[in-house]
């Protein structure tokens, strides 16, 4: 495709996005939505969804495109609210088959290549650009970031977008599986999800990992349960193979071609039943993986933060944890 095809590609799909409707948002606050249609796939309709929340300064022209990781969505509102407030305008994708973009009949969270995300988010950075952002930074947390750092790093998507840098929040890049189950089983159900790519795998039955966020148990926090289910559903094999071939291109060395800063716990955590160190480490991902996988995603400047006492999801941990945070985030895009 040359460039005066991608460009006459770029406006016209700028002007679609204009002349679609923005809704109120479930969060409400001045968060607003709206669904993109994308091309069917082999479950039939698909679509993202796009939320915002804009600075209200007419003249600012910088902002945050916040992209989700698995049995997850967009409602992370606390953290968008510190993004307005620090002048920036705020985005987040719903990707297809999750929280918003669910349509009714699909199969909740369904993989087959990490590039099926790709158009949500281009649909999501032109809406940035077309809103007149000039200067944007992509934040991601866990699949979020595994995808986000296939995107970036692909060379068809190597600077369509005005990116400075990409945020990674406890990004998965490593499955934390056992040394077998890691070398040989994954590596096989890989090639057999070629072949028949909707096997039911289970993800196993705790929902510690919940207690840790949810008010009702030890967390601060409420959100959509039928969005973010509290016990991960069976994944497939065809998700397992997408995510294995992702793992091998971030492990085997790419460029997002943009700074990074890479972000996680000081620790992990595990157990099968619940404990204080629950809400004081990541329950979900090994630590060691994040850091040694994360250090060689850019040819340019990585920044590494590890955050003492903090989940998962970072910016879900308890309030001491945020608060020391944010300014460090803050701070590093500042210098971008």
């Amino acid at each position: 495709m040359n460039r005066l095809t991608s460009f006459l590609l770029f406006m016209l799909l700028a002007c679609s996005l204009r002349a679609q409707a923005w809704t109120p948002d479930i969060l409400g606050d001045g968060f607003e939505m709206r669904h993109v249609a994308q091309p069917d796939d082999y479950s039939g309709k698909v679509r993202s969804t796009i939320v915002r929340k804009l600075s209200g300064d007419s003249v600012c022209c910088s902002a945050v495109l916040y992209i989700h990781g698995y049995n997850d969505y967009f409602f992370q509102s606390q953290m968008a609210d510190s993004v307005v407030a620090h002048g920036y305008n705020f985005y987040a994708v719903d990707l297809r088959k999750y929280g918003r973009s669910y349509i009714d009949g699909q199969r909740r969270f369904e993989l087959r290549d990490i590039s099926e995300y790709y158009a949500d988010i281009d649909s999501a950075l032109t809406q940035i650009c077309a809103d007149g952002n000039s200067r944007i930074f992509v934040k991601a947390h866990s699949t979020g970031g595994l995808i986000a750092s296939c995107y970036l790093s692909d060379a068809n998507n190597r600077g369509k977008y005005p990116i400075a840098g990409l945020i990674l929040n406890s990004p998965f890049l490593d499955m934390n599986l056992g040394c077998f189950t890691e070398s040989v089983l994954v590596p096989v159900v890989s090639v057999y999800s070629r072949l028949l790519p909707n096997t039911p795998i289970s993800q196993g039955s705790s929902n510690l990992y919940a207690q840790s966020l949810l008010k009702q148990y030890h967390g601060e926090w409420t959100y959509n349960t039928s969005w973010k289910l509290e016990i991960s559903p069976d994944v497939t094999s065809g998700w397992i193979g997408a995510i294995h071939r992702a793992h091998c291109i971030v492990q085997g060395g790419v460029d997002v071609g943009v700074p990074v800063l890479l972000m996680h716990s000081d620790r992990s955590v595990a157990g099968d039943e619940w404990s204080a160190d629950f809400s004081r480490g990541d329950a979900v991902l090994d630590v060691d993986d994040i850091d040694k996988y994360g250090r060689h995603l850019t040819h340019r400047r990585t920044t590494i933060l590890i955050v003492k006492g903090g989940l998962h999801d970072l910016v879900l941990s308890r309030k001491t944890v945020r608060c020391a945070l944010y300014p460090r985030i803050f701070g590093w895009m500042e210098k971008q």
